[in-house]
């Protein structure tokens, strides 16, 4: 059981580390961020709507929910799996999907910000150091970037921190939320959000016929939908069930790694020793942060 949860974990790393590939390849096919998030959710949300249904179909009898608890969930959706989504699918317009997980990657920090802010958390000093040593891969990565691969690199890491930010927020306001309703039946209220959301802004914006159809573009959508989407986060979920929330978070360790060899194997982007270099940077001060947080207090000697 172990050893599948690992298998488990490690597969599911591998394919949420093919999203910034997929969009990267989507959009060649002159496709923006708008409409690619909408084709994204289009095929992705059934899924996950189809898991709620029967979910709670098998506990109907016990589900005790408020409609204020719904509500809740929705919006929140709305920001973790639309905004989040569309700011970040913005953002690999202008980077490349190496540096983009790195971005992402940081999120923990937003989330011990925004929770001392908001949520009377406490900031616990060795965390900040942990996350200079990120950010110090980070730059690094980002001015070899600027001189190396051109575009507007500083739009772009501005959308994607935007992303990380408003995803550190979402994990904050979705854990009571969950913890009421259940992952399952929370996820497929959140995606119906968040779908909701995709749909108006995209026909706001756009038209229908505005989508550059094409089979090569849809395929790349449901690799994005179901591959790069909805697998990915129930193998995680299936491998939670066999091993730690710390095991997992380890092997997620990899994403970054797996995304910098795409990029290489598939895009063709230049892979640098800066790269390189500030991906182990950003991997040591997440790892270190992880390994620090886990531990647990020793009791005082008297």
């Amino acid at each position: 059981m172990t050893w599948g949860g690992y298998g488990l974990a490690l597969l599911g790393s591998f394919l949420f580390a093919t999203k910034g590939i997929y969009i990267k390849l989507a959009y060649d096919y002159d496709v923006d961020a708008t409409t690619l998030l909408a084709l994204r959710l289009l095929m992705a949300t059934p899924f996950f709507l189809l898991v709620g249904l029967i979910t709670w179909w098998k506990h109907r009898a016990t589900i005790d929910i408020s409609r204020k608890t719904y509500l809740q969930a929705i919006a929140v959706g709305v920001l973790g799996y639309w905004f989040a989504s569309y700011t970040d699918f913005e953002g690999l317009v202008h980077l490349t999907p190496q540096f983009e997980r790195l971005i992402l990657f940081t999120y923990p920090l937003f989330v011990i910000l925004l929770g001392a802010l908001f949520f009377g958390h406490k900031i616990k000093p060795w965390a900040l150091s942990a996350f200079a040593i990120s950010y110090a891969g980070l730059g690094l990565v980002f001015i070899t970037d600027m001189h190396t691969k051109g575009g507007n690199i500083t739009a772009g890491a501005l959308w994607v921190t935007a992303s990380s930010v408003a995803f550190a927020l979402y994990l904050l306001l979705a854990k009571p939320v969950i913890k009421k309703m259940g992952p399952s039946l929370f996820t497929s209220w959140a995606m119906t959000g968040a779908a909701t959301a995709s749909f108006i802004h995209f026909g706001v914006t756009h038209k229908v016929s505005d989508i550059p159809v094409s089979a090569p573009l849809l395929w790349l959508c449901l690799g994005l939908a179901i591959g790069a989407t909805v697998l990915p986060s129930y193998l995680i979920n299936f491998a939670l069930s066999r091993i730690s929330a710390q095991a997992n978070a380890v092997i997620g360790f990899i994403n970054p790694v797996i995304t910098l060899i795409l990029s290489g194997l598939i895009l063709r982007e230049v892979i640098t020793p800066s790269d390189i270099a500030g991906t182990i940077l950003v991997l040591i001060g997440v790892a270190l942060y992880s390994w620090l947080d886990q531990r647990k207090p020793q009791p005082a000697k008297g």
